[in-house]
């Protein structure tokens, strides 16, 4: 079995991003910082760090600030020259020309079409999924862990994270077969099970690769969940036809599509700062006794 190498990456980034009003009203939320970085930041730097070479956007209406985020800012440069400031903090987010590629997504129509909607940049190969929402801390990052899985086994590998029995209805969830330490065969993909009725309690935390043949799944446009098409229901038809994993992650996950997990990981990451982690857990202690 020759296992083609993942070269390209795909962020779904058209939300609208509703839970975060009124923040999100003119900002994306895939800009909001976490300390001081935005979560498209920290989902690009990963993928990066795993040899993604091209970073496919799947953006909407007002979502140009990410795309200048990831660009030369002239005045700012030209100013912090001037002052005799370090320019290293931005020019380590700049792209080599061409290396990033933005696709629009017209109409919000789910998961599954955001990624159908990258189809022609990602072409025959296999490719990686990253949802920004998402922000994961461990070392090796957990798409460079997905990777070196894939490597070992090819076919499909998803992100995989115990959650707890009473949230299963809240994500898709994976029916397990075999595992072998961090890896399960996927048996099944169950996308937000009724309450008692999961498989496991294997949620698929946001971070996936997959063989380029989902896409002309995802062409049918079939929907599902909440009438959008998605993404888990096409990746379930794989199932059987290719190798299929999921990988659980070594290392911690934030949920900042959450207000709640927001916060926490804005916490936990300041803690570990070397620069400020001292004065917040100062702070942390004094405010919660």
């Amino acid at each position: 079995m020759t296992i083609k190498p993942i070269r390209k990456a795909v962020f779904p980034v058209a939300g609208l991003g509703t839970r975060f009003l009124p923040a999100t009203k003119a900002m994306p939320k895939e800009m909001l910082t976490v300390v001081d970085k935005p979560l498209i930041q920290y989902a690009v730097e990963e993928a990066l760090e795993a040899g993604i070479e091209q970073i496919i956007f799947v953006t909407g209406r007002g979502k140009g600030a990410l795309e200048d985020h990831f660009d030369i800012s002239f005045e700012l440069e030209t100013t912090m020259r001037a002052r005799g400031k370090s320019l290293s903090v931005i020019e380590n987010i700049r792209q080599q020309p061409g290396s990033p590629v933005y696709v629009r997504q017209q109409e919000p129509l789910g998961l599954g079409h955001a990624v159908w909607c990258a189809r022609e940049i990602v072409g025959d190969e296999p490719f990686a999924v990253l949802l920004p929402d998402e922000l994961m801390v461990g070392t090796p990052n957990f798409l460079a862990q997905m990777v070196a899985a894939y490597n070992e086994v090819g076919g499909n590998v998803i992100g995989a994270l115990e959650v707890a029995p009473e949230d299963t209805d809240k994500y898709g969830i994976i029916s397990p077969g075999a595992r072998n330490g961090a890896l399960t065969e996927v048996a099944a993909l169950v996308e937000k099970p009724a309450k008692g009725s999961a498989p496991s309690n294997l949620m698929i935390p946001g971070r996936y690769i997959l063989q380029p043949e989902v896409m002309q799944i995802l062409d049918a446009k079939e929907t599902g969940a909440g009438g959008e098409i998605q993404l888990t229901d096409a990746m379930a038809k794989l199932i059987g036809k290719q190798p299929f994993h999921g990988f659980t992650f070594n290392g911690e996950r934030f949920d900042c599509g959450d207000k709640t997990g927001f916060i926490m990981a804005n916490l936990a990451l300041a803690l570990d700062r070397a620069d400020i982690g001292p004065a917040v857990r100062a702070f942390a202690k004094a405010r919660v006794g």
